[in-house]
């Protein structure tokens, strides 16, 4: 589970577990604090002179925080340890672009970078389908969840409120509300659950959800009424003058349609009585439609 974060992290010291995700949170608690003089230290070194060990020591040291940090995630029902790496992901990009001189400590820095990656995943892995894909939508969806577990249910004065706290429509809160509330289905059984007893399988989607689609009746009609509609066109096409084809040809029938004055060129008139004889002849083609298919009823 660690050992991509693990290899990045490797000093010639102790190593931290990997599997064991108590020993692991464990482990880094026991890493000491750094004082301020040594945080700076060793983030000038690094900055500098790019030196790997000094950053490694400061992702080291800080660990304890993304453990805090990831705890708080817990109730979207994911693995700590996910929680836990991505976390640590966040604070190695964090020590990356750390700047010492700045006077800030790198615990408060780095929170955001924590927070961030853990975001991604969460809204990554949390649901089959997409709860917010953009950035109004995620903080959306974080906000609404903390303030959900104040409010329960909401009210219409609660959504209100609750999009005036965070500066969005109150359409927005209901919508991301209702996602929120909804589940994934799984579609279909898995392979190792197709025996299972007949009323499992009713509750399926895949049981009862009609494809419409694949009906051959369906397709039959559908295929029939595409000929129809083709023949009944060239029938009342053929109907109209030999101009008025052309035009209608070379400005829909083609993959590389005319315009206005190229078609004014060719006949030596001005664009405007061009558009003029187009929209006369598909007058005329929808008149001609309208009687061929009173004939065939």
């Amino acid at each position: 589970m660690f050992q991509n974060v693990k290899s990045t992290l490797q000093l010639a010291g102790p190593q931290l577990p990997i599997g064991n995700i108590e020993a692991y949170i464990q482990r880094v608690s026991e890493i000491p604090f750094l004082t301020q003089e040594e945080e700076y230290q060793l983030a000038t070194l690094y900055q500098a002179e790019g030196n790997l060990q000094a950053a490694q020591k400061l992702v080291l040291a800080h660990l304890r925080y993304v453990v805090r940090v990831a705890r708080g995630y817990l109730g979207y029902g994911l693995p700590l340890a996910d929680l836990i790496q991505e976390g640590a992901i966040g604070l190695m990009k964090a020590v990356k672009r750390f700047d010492p001189t700045i006077g800030v400590r790198l615990v408060s820095f780095a929170v955001h970078w924590i927070k961030a990656e853990i975001h991604e995943y969460v809204l990554r892995h949390w649901r089959i389908v997409k709860v917010a894909t953009t950035k109004a939508q995620r903080k959306l969806f974080f906000n609404l969840r903390s303030a959900r577990k104040r409010l329960g249910w909401s009210t219409e004065e609660e959504i209100a409120t609750i999009a005036s706290d965070l500066g969005v429509p109150a359409v927005e809160v209901r919508r991301m509300e209702e996602r929120l509330n909804a589940r994934d289905v799984q579609f279909d059984l898995s392979s190792d659950e197709s025996g299972e007893r007949e009323e499992k399988r009713a509750l399926v989607p895949a049981e009862y959800l009609e494809d419409k689609a694949a009906n051959p009746a369906t397709q039959l009609e559908a295929q029939n009424w595409a000929l129809y509609s083709d023949k009944r066109f060239q029938q009342a096409l053929q109907q109209l003058d030999a101009r008025s084809q052309h035009i209608l040809q070379q400005r829909w029938l083609v993959e590389k349609k005319a315009t206005l004055q190229i078609l004014a060129a060719e006949y030596g008139i001005s664009p405007e009585r061009v558009r003029q004889l187009e929209k006369n002849a598909i007058n005329k083609l929808k008149s001609i439609i309208l009687q061929i298919d009173i004939v065939a009823a």
